[in-house]
């Protein structure tokens, strides 16, 4: 049986401007690419398998760089017809890419700990040291520019947790160099503080990856208070129900909600959907929101919810 009725489809949007970090990423790759290639160099020079593993690690935070960069540029391009959201989820699909890379590289740092602590290798560990130190100021640069961004971009956490890593490597190196250099002994000592490295690194990464995925899979982000904001649409005046709340991430900064509001005396006017847009935004943090309002005289069943199973 066919039902004929009439929604009133109201649809707002605020979109902020993702964070102003092309120039920071520029300059991290610049300095990063540039002491990888040294790091590489003077790993053979050295005969240091520690700064060789250091600067395989550095590379792959360079691609990771790379990765968020270029989705910070994506997600500035304008909504297209072909794709309505622009391009935004691409700095999730980074944040994403950046933790799994970045756990990866753990995993292979990991591994050669392991295989020194069976023959520590005897290097040239003053120069070792001088390398590592050179690679804690070029982290911390390049971390420091990340910091204030960090703090609501998940994307850009990715690449600060990055940059905060290495120099924690690059600091592990030194003080190791320095030791074996002091004592010519306690070559055990380079594999077993890489190992305790990689587990904080470890453990400050995942709860990036499993944010990330999450947002991938179009959950609540962790930000977002899903109750609270059933609770504010259910009491507006003129609502007697609300139902197939959607609320996902369109970006690692942009949340986007869809409703279906139940007013059997109709939608007053457009300041009631604005005053609603206007407090999901500044209070519920809720940048872009599509409002259906229904009379309730018919029975309206989402298409996500579970069908009944027949007898």
């Amino acid at each position: 049986m066919a039902h004929n009725h009439s929604h009133d489809h109201s649809h707002h949007h605020s979109h902020s401007q993702p964070h102003q970090s092309g120039r920071a990423f520029a300059i991290a790759i610049v300095l990063n690419t540039g002491f990888v290639a040294i790091e590489f160099a003077y790993g053979f020079i050295a005969n240091s398998t520690a700064l060789i593993a250091d600067a395989g690690h550095n590379l792959s935070d360079v691609l990771g760089l790379m990765l968020a960069g270029g989705a910070v540029l994506l997600a500035r391009r304008q909504p297209s017809k072909r794709y309505t959201y622009g391009l935004r989820s691409t700095s999730i699909l980074a944040a994403l890419a950046n933790a799994m890379l970045l756990l990866l590289a753990c995993g292979a740092i990991a591994m050669e700990a392991v295989d020194r602590f069976n023959q520590p290798p005897v290097v040239e560990s003053l120069t070792v040291s001088a390398i590592a130190g050179i690679g804690i100021i070029v982290n911390s640069l390049s971390a420091l520019l990340f910091l204030k961004g960090s703090q609501h971009d998940m994307n850009i956490r990715g690449a600060y947790l990055h940059m905060a890593a290495d120099a924690a490597v690059s600091l592990a190196v030194v003080i190791v160099g320095l030791t074996m250099f002091y004592t010519n002994d306690y070559y055990w000592l380079d594999p077993a503080i890489t190992l305790l490295i990689v587990i904080v690194i470890v453990v400050g990464t995942w709860g990036l990856l499993r944010e990330s995925m999450r947002l991938v899979l179009s959950a609540v982000p962790e930000n977002i208070n899903h109750e609270a904001i059933e609770a504010y649409l259910c009491q507006l005046d003129g609502v007697t129900d609300c139902h197939d709340l959607h609320i996902w991430g369109l970006s690692t900064t942009e949340t986007a909600l869809t409703v279906h509001l139940v007013m059997p005396n109709g939608c007053p006017n457009d300041a009631f959907i604005d005053d609603i847009t206007h407090i999901l935004e500044h209070d519920f943090s809720i940048h872009h929101c599509t409002l259906q309002i229904e009379q309730g005289d018919t029975n309206h069943v989402c298409s996500l919810t579970p069908k009944p199973h027949a007898h």
